[in-house]
């Protein structure tokens, strides 16, 4: 195969990866559903090469699990999982944050106010019944975490357990979740960081992320009542 044909197959791989993290992220492929390799072949007309590397990629984020004898399905929603989640956030994130108050700078800091100033807006316009979730720049933990400087700190959150929190996002209950409350709590972790106090920004951050937790650990333990 010559340079310029290996380019393509990387390029396809690499389209068919984002495809298949927002397709599972999003929901359009199911929790527990099958990934087919002749299915997807046929839909985006690759060969079974760039398609296999985009599965193992997606299976290394923890998006797609294999089970001998049945092949690679889309991980199934785990309570427990989630809970393991946030607990590796919380710690995690707070030294991000304990970072970020070291090395972010100050465009980066307006650019962290414009993400709340929108997440505020959104809040007014559905009368506080949901929080502003969106990915990558848009997303407030994303931001702080690049802000980090820390690329192994970034690797861990950013590649390996972002998109399985945005999983989780889409497929919690949303009718329990406090955006007032977690708009404020952003606030006070951005004025920390504004304020280079790296320890009031972890522990603002490790905070913050705890109850999210403790708010998740209620809704499991509450009864479902129909």
């Amino acid at each position: 195969m010559d340079v310029l044909n290996k380019e393509k197959e990387m390029t396809k791989s690499e389209n068919l990866t984002e495809y298949l993290i927002e397709a599972i992220v999003g929901g359009d492929i199911l929790p527990g559903s099958k990934i087919s390799e002749p299915e997807l072949a046929k839909r985006f007309e690759v060969s079974r090469g760039p398609l296999r590397e985009a599965i193992m990629r997606v299976e290394g984020l923890g998006l797609i699990e294999r089970i001998p004898h049945v092949g690679a399905r889309v991980i199934t929603f785990s309570e427990d999982k989630l809970l393991e989640l946030y607990e590796v956030r919380e710690s995690l994130e707070g030294m991000a944050a304990r970072l970020a108050a070291r090395h972010i700078t100050e465009d980066e800091i307006v650019q962290l106010e414009g993400v709340l100033a929108t997440h505020s807006k959104h809040i007014r316009e559905v009368d506080g019944a949901s929080y502003f979730h969106q990915h990558g720049d848009f997303d407030f933990h994303y931001r702080i975490i690049k802000a980090s400087r820390n690329s192994k700190l970034i690797s861990l959150l950013c590649d390996e357990l972002y998109h399985l929190l945005r999983m989780y996002r889409y497929q919690s209950p949303r009718s329990q979740s406090r955006p007032n409350e977690a708009l404020e709590e952003h606030k006070y972790i951005l004025q920390a960081i504004r304020n280079r106090d790296e320890e009031l920004a972890e522990m603002l951050m490790r905070r913050h992320i705890s109850g999210s937790r403790m708010l998740i650990e209620k809704q499991i333990s509450s009864p479902v009542v129909k």
